[in-house]
């Protein structure tokens, strides 16, 4: 891989991270970034605290993901690991899938996207009309659909000649491009000026180039990783998990050994209370993610009451509405009827919902 000095210039000049003085963007790549930084006033139970939020649905795929995508590429094409010739293969709860079949689509290069039941069936859709291949895995293996993924993953790369793995769960270039761009914009938008940044966690890459940047500019600002029960990540024990995007049932390589500030765990059901929230009182939709997010930060209100907190919301709403936004699913999937969700969407937050400090 080339050397951070060299990220740097490749993410300020090549398609998808600098759109310089012109007035258009050259090509698609070239409109990832620059997502709204959004006050939302009326999702807590209070005024208080500040609530910014980063909304990566803006991005032209959809997510935070296209950032590491289109990064992940473009590494491996300056390095000439791959070339036009090559098929990308990797495994995806959707977002990467997505991020990476649009990069792949500019790129002109083939792209198989493993994934498992789970994936919401628009993010198969919006792959496939990108032009991926999608396969899908239907039995996990050990108990977990993503060691599934990454088992099919390998034997297609065996079978598939000129093949190549960007794999979002190692390369470093999925916590640099966050690193580069994301708490970059935040920070620059703000001045430095917030005290905690939540974030949702799956193969970590987000926290980590958050905090990374963070670090390195002596902020004091307290990086919260927002964790799924069923995770395995930061030592939780493995449980079912409905909601994609949030928690692994493997440790991936990005992940061991990582350390954050605190780390929350929420519930399907957080999930799709946040979701719903944000819609009834903000008009947002947000994603599954999003909407644990949001939820673990509201769980923490009173505690920072005089704070101002930056949440990173990975995803759109508008991928879930046969999921997290349909009461059917929710009342057969999660067991909660509709008058006992709308209940949860309007009361006060629960007590925090699982907290430990790394």
């Amino acid at each position: 891989m080339i050397d951070f000095g060299q990220r740097a210039q490749l993410c300020s000049s090549d398609p998808g991270f600098s759109r310089g003085q012109q007035a258009w963007s050259e090509g698609i790549l070239d409109c990832i970034g620059r997502t709204p930084l959004v006050r939302l006033s009326r999702y807590l139970d209070e005024s208080s605290p500040e609530l910014l939020v980063k909304l990566e649905s803006a991005n032209p795929g959809g997510s935070a993901k296209d950032r590491p995508a289109a990064l992940m590429l473009a590494d491996a094409l300056q390095r000439g690991v791959i070339d036009g010739q090559t098929t990308v293969v990797e495994s995806s709860s959707g977002n990467m899938g997505i991020g990476l079949a649009q990069a792949c689509r500019y790129h002109g290069l083939r792209f198989l996207c493993v994934v498992d039941p789970h994936a919401q069936s628009q993010n198969v859709a919006i792959i496939r009309a990108l032009g991926g291949e999608v396969i899908t895995v239907n039995e996990p293996v050990d108990g977990s659909y993503l060691s599934a993924r990454i088992a099919r993953v390998q034997q297609l790369l065996d079978e598939t000649h000129n093949s190549f793995w960007p794999n979002q769960y190692a390369n470093r270039c999925n916590p640099t491009a966050h690193e580069l761009t994301t708490i970059r914009e935040i920070d620059d938008a703000i001045g430095g000026e917030f005290d905690y940044l939540f974030v949702a966690t799956s193969s970590t890459g987000t926290a980590q180039g958050c905090r990374d940047y963070l670090r390195k500019r002596g902020r004091r600002t307290k990086v919260v990783a927002v964790d799924a029960h069923g995770s395995v990540l930061f030592g939780g024990l493995p449980g079912e998990r409905l909601v994609p995007g949030l928690g692994a049932g493997r440790v991936p390589e990005l992940a061991e050994g990582q350390e954050f500030d605190q780390i929350l765990r929420v519930s399907d059901l957080d999930c799709v209370v946040g979701c719903r929230r944000a819609a009834a009182r903000e008009a947002v939709l947000v994603g599954g993610s999003a909407g644990g997010v949001l939820e673990a930060v509201r769980s923490l209100q009173h505690e920072l009451k005089t704070s101002r907190v930056v949440a990173i919301l990975h995803d759109s709403g508008t991928r879930y509405l046969d999921t997290v936004f349909n009461d059917e699913w929710v009342a057969s999937s999660l067991g909660v009827s509709p008058e006992v969700l709308a209940t949860r969407v309007n009361e006060s937050a629960l007590l925090p919902v699982s907290q430990d400090v790394g």
